[in-house]
């Protein structure tokens, strides 16, 4: 019996764990669907930016790549928002793009893509058509190394849909041991420097959380006392907040970031871009007298370090190495971070209040999703993660990631996650909350209406520029968008509500009940952009 393109890539797709299958399924994606597996899952998303972030989450919940069917380059189009913060918070998908038949590309054909490898770039680790059907499945297997490989991240292959019907023969599985180390020269010469500084500190960047190396940091802060930050606008967590040794999260800015880090001596930037800025700012990245060393997996960002010195490295061998190297420090600890100041219901039902209930009724193993950008700074001061893999949120920017991402998420392990939102940021994927229904996703939304994009009107603020068109949205019932797709929802707008719909939607709701959403109209000030509660 001949083997088929489709045979050889469904056997590879098992021998990968990739039987979990995002899409949004069109025309030139049929003949992949032809017998389609009882032990595959297909989860629709119905919007391909959507497919593509719960893809995300579901990869960041186990750890392996994800697969993504997208229609075309249509689907391509719409996704690529996605697609983008999957490359820049590096998260292993394979995305497979379908392309219409092969005899009809040289015609222009409707659906066609014209040089389909070229359109994700340059957010994706590597683009390829391949030149004959028979190729298939060895370059998607070549594409799923790539993606896992660190740093890991998106691979994209377009598929013509005649392909799958062709002969091909079967992929062996293969095995690749990916760590790496920096040269133990340069290692022991950052333990001598470590061991003689007065006053170190560490930025923990999210690299520490996609090499799930968590332990191997706080061993390494606790042997050297240092003070420890987590680096710009992180898309995941890295260290437990709750730690006496964590000082807070650096704000985006040159100017502030630089003030933040001065009273350290030598600072060690731990899988983090050095530095994710938003806002310009003449300032230098660090003031004089502070020595900076940045361990990371990517040569390509040790190449735009504007200071310091770079160690190219996988995390968890380099901080071992380092644990080993350093002695235990007798020098005093860092001091103990500051605490927000209460909140009154007088104010209203103000984010602050909600974010503080919330944290009262968070248990700890909970993963928490957020994409409310007027509101980070409030939840960083006010719901510590102590949870590896217990944050995660967009680290680029392009909105419409953080509901979606929640739902992957949630299939991932079925564990209840709660997913805290922003009006502006949950109506760019609320399509998502329908396939949150269907598969019955343990996951909490928690919608902060504050009628706007309120982080753009902060914004406005800082840089003088008052009223910002376009910024106004209202009148959105989200309670009844959500029960209009399957989902269950309530809505509150008074602190006097505040704890009995936060028991309803995240106290009373366990891993085998699905997705439920709560929607509070929210007052109060948006705050200002990075002007972040200190310690």
């Amino acid at each position: 019996m001949t083997t088929t393109v489709l045979d050889a890539v469904v056997r590879l797709l098992r021998d990968t764990g990739m039987t979990t299958v995002f899409g949004n399924p069109g025309s030139t994606e049929l003949r992949m669907f032809r017998d389609w597996p009882d032990d595959f899952t297909y989860v629709l998303g119905l919007q391909e930016s959507c497919a593509v972030a719960m893809a995300a989450g579901h990869a960041l919940g186990t750890g392996r790549a994800a697969f993504v069917s997208l229609h075309s380059a249509g689907g391509v189009g719409h996704a690529l928002g996605a697609v983008f913060n999957a490359y820049r918070d590096r998260v292993p998908l394979v995305i497979v793009a379908g392309q219409q038949a092969r005899s009809l590309l040289q015609l222009r054909p409707f659906l066609g893509a014209d040089e389909p490898d070229r359109f994700p770039r340059p957010y994706v680790k590597s683009a390829r058509q391949p030149d004959r059907a028979a190729d298939v499945p060895a370059v998607l297997a070549e594409m799923h190394r790539i993606a896992m490989t660190p740093p890991r991240g998106p691979v994209f292959v377009s598929v013509p849909e005649d392909d799958w019907d062709r002969a091909a023969g079967p992929v062996e599985p293969r095995t690749v041991h990916s760590g790496f180390t920096a040269d133990p020269e340069a290692l022991a010469a950052l333990a001598d420097r470590l061991a003689t500084c007065a006053r170190p500190a560490l930025v923990i960047g999210p690299g520490v959380d996609d090499e799930a190396v968590l332990p191997e940091a706080v061993a390494l802060a606790e042997r050297l006392r240092a003070a420890v930050w987590i680096s710009p606008l992180s898309g995941r967590s890295g260290f437990p907040e709750s730690h006496p040794f964590f000082q807070g999260f650096l704000p985006p800015v040159a100017g502030q970031l630089a003030a933040r880090l001065a009273p350290y001596d030598v600072v060690v930037a731990l899988g983090a871009p050095v530095f994710t800025y938003h806002v310009a700012d003449d300032s230098p990245p660090l003031a004089p007298g502070t020595a900076l060393f940045h361990l990371d997996c990517d040569p390509v960002q040790a190449a735009w370090l504007p200071t310091g010195t770079s160690l190219i490295t996988t995390l968890r061998p380099a901080l071992a190495r380092l644990t080993e190297l350093v002695g235990r420090s007798d020098r005093e600890p860092p001091p103990a971070r500051g605490r927000p100041a209460p909140v009154s219901v007088s104010a209203g039902l103000t984010p602050e209040l909600v974010l503080a209930e919330l944290r009262r009724r968070l248990p700890r193993d909970r993963v928490l999703v957020e994409e409310a950008p007027s509101h980070r700074d409030a939840l960083h001061a006010r719901v510590p993660v102590d949870l590896p893999g217990g944050f995660l949120t967009t680290g680029s920017g392009a909105l419409g990631w953080g509901l979606p991402l929640a739902v992957g998420r949630a299939l991932a392990d079925r564990r209840r996650v709660v997913c805290v939102l922003g009006d502006g940021s949950a109506l760019y994927s609320v399509q998502a909350l329908w396939t949150a229904a269907r598969h019955r996703a343990p996951v909490t939304f928690v919608v902060l209406d504050n009628g706007g994009y309120g982080a753009v009107r902060a914004l406005g603020r800082r840089i003088g520029v008052a009223p910002v068109p376009g910024t106004d949205i209202g009148g959105i019932d989200f309670a009844g968008l959500a029960a209009s797709f399957g989902c269950p929802a309530h809505y509150a707008d008074r602190p006097g509500d505040l704890g009995t719909a936060l028991d309803r939607a995240v106290t009373s709701l366990g891993d085998d009940d699905g997705p439920h959403l709560l929607h509070l109209r929210v007052s109060g000030s948006e705050g200002v952009l990075y002007e972040p509660w200190a310690r």
